[in-house]
């Protein structure tokens, strides 16, 4: 389990989806953290959006990132910007590496989309 100071925006982190309801993601898989340094430091939960190694199904809000040595991906992987995830600091288990500038920039883009700002 990772701790309040382990996590940084931007870290692309295992995190347990489980126990999930409906449409939401199920599994352990990757997550990018999209929540600021400083609200990290005030909250005892962390903003995540998923990531999937299923390329195929690419949707027009979704990001997709290769793998490379400063992300440590296994695969290509796709960023599903819509399902965005608040969980408790016990759902993380392992950093695995950090997104880059870009994609990071490109998230945020979505986000100022998605929440009307």
């Amino acid at each position: 389990m990772m701790q309040k100071g382990d996590i940084s925006y931007g870290d692309i982190i295992w995190t347990s989806f489980d126990p999930s309801v409906g449409h939401e993601y199920q599994d352990k898989r990757p997550a990018i953290v999209i929540q600021s340094n400083a609200q990290l430091k005030k909250s005892e939960t962390v903003t995540v959006v998923p990531l999937t190694s299923k390329t195929s199904k690419v949707l027009r809000d979704d990001i997709l990132i290769s793998a490379n040595s400063a992300n440590n991906l296994r695969t290509d992987s796709v960023v599903k910007t819509y399902p965005i995830t608040s969980f408790d600091y016990s759902r993380f288990s392992k950093k695995i590496g950090v997104a880059d500038r870009q994609t990071m920039g490109t998230i945020k883009n979505y986000l100022k989309k998605h929440f009307g700002l």
